[in-house]
């Protein structure tokens, strides 16, 4: 089934609900256009060769009722060659519940580590780290439902739950699945350290009950819950690439500005790390993926930021019923203009290195990223 169709029919409901309820609690209606030239694609890379139109959306964000607030996003990129398109989120979440609860339920990105959650257009790099690339396909969006709750301690902790279908993350499974077929249990603190500074620590579980299938299995296997519907060639979504059934993250960040003041001049540092274990059935203990990610951005005008950042990727990679050890280093160097929040011209050099059993590193790529924002758009998260 074809889902253009309907970004058309939720656009013109949110329209709709704008015009009902006036100027005070109206719509908020915005797009984000992503075009980006590469002269090598990185393995495990969203980004092709040549001249591309990145991850680009359209969205829209408003009040149903009093205890109610809807989201719709639209998105469209070139992959592979191909046009791909569809909705990636549409959600309604609470308002107004009380003890700090807050409830969602719909097609969301899960809030697992410190990118997943942002909107790739607010990203400091042009590709996301390895570990997002290939354990989550670059940004893991989903169907299913939510709950947070912000304790009320001096400083900012979260905790909160999430159930999901799972097939957006691992369309071909092991065995047959019953739904929900993936939970995840988040918690998030943070807090200042005077003025100029402020952190946070998030650590984050993922249960998959959604075992990938085996490689000879891909082209016939059917987990029996969903069929095939989410293979269709031009439809926007891409699953894992390395998989598991538990997978624990952490992630810290640490920003510095003088007096609070980050217009101005900031400094970002940021450090991910992940392991997944029990790959399938056939995985020992040693059997594990694992990835971390450092990266570091200074503002050192309010129009200008460099950034530089490093990764590594360490697989099991299943060849039937053994494993063989994959390896990718990649290091990214970034200079950005941003004349205003509302659009970024950014150049990125990166390369990859140390590799093994990955067949087409990219020794030295040049990306040059154009992002275009327009419409209103919500505040992006830490």
């Amino acid at each position: 089934m074809k889902k253009t169709p309907w970004i058309a029919t939720l656009l013109l409901l949110a329209s709709a609900t704008s015009l009902a309820q006036g100027k005070k609690d109206s719509w908020q209606f915005g797009g984000v256009l992503d075009i980006t030239h590469t002269t090598r694609a990185l393995e495990l890379g969203a980004r092709d060769q040549g001249l591309q139109l990145g991850h680009s959306d359209l969205s829209a964000t408003g009040p149903v009722g009093p205890w109610l607030r809807a989201y719709l996003g639209a998105v469209v990129e070139t992959h592979d060659g191909k046009l791909e398109k569809g909705i990636e989120e549409a959600f309604l979440e609470t308002t107004a519940l009380p003890y700090g609860l807050r409830a969602r339920a719909g097609r969301f990105a899960s809030q697992v580590g410190y990118l997943n959650q942002q909107h790739q257009h607010a990203d400091d790099f042009s590709e996301r780290p390895l570990l997002y690339r290939a354990f989550f396909g670059g940004h893991w969006n989903d169907d299913g439902v939510r709950l947070n709750m912000t304790l009320p301690t001096p400083f900012y902790w979260m905790v909160g739950g999430e159930a999901f279908r799972g097939k957006k993350l691992v369309p071909e499974t092991w065995d047959r699945v019953k739904n929900p077929g993936i939970a995840t249990l988040v918690t998030k603190f943070g807090g200042d350290l005077g003025r100029s500074q402020s952190w946070q620590l998030g650590l984050s579980y993922i249960k998959s009950r959604r075992v990938a299938a085996l490689e000879e299995e891909h082209e016939h296997h059917d987990d029996g819950d969903e069929g095939h519907e989410e293979g269709h060639e031009h439809e926007h979504g891409h699953g894992a690439a390395f998989s598991g059934r538990n997978t624990r993250m952490l992630d810290f960040t640490w920003k510095w500005a003088p007096s609070g003041n980050n217009r101005e001049q900031q400094v970002r540092v940021s450090f991910e790390t992940a392991r997944i274990t029990k790959i399938n059935p056939f995985a020992g203990k040693g059997d594990t993926h694992r990835a971390n990610a450092l990266s570091v951005v200074w503002r050192f005008h309010p129009s200008w930021e460099v950034g530089a950042r490093t990764d590594s990727l360490t697989v099991a990679m299943p060849h039937d019923d053994h494993f063989h050890k994959g390896r990718l280093r990649e290091d990214a160097l970034m200079l950005a203009w941003k004349p205003s929040h509302m659009q970024a011209l950014r150049l990125q050099y990166s390369r990859q290195r140390d590799a093994q059993e990955f067949e087409h590193p990219s020794k030295r790529t040049l990306q040059l990223q154009w992002v275009l924002a327009f419409g209103g758009h919500g505040a992006h998260s830490f």
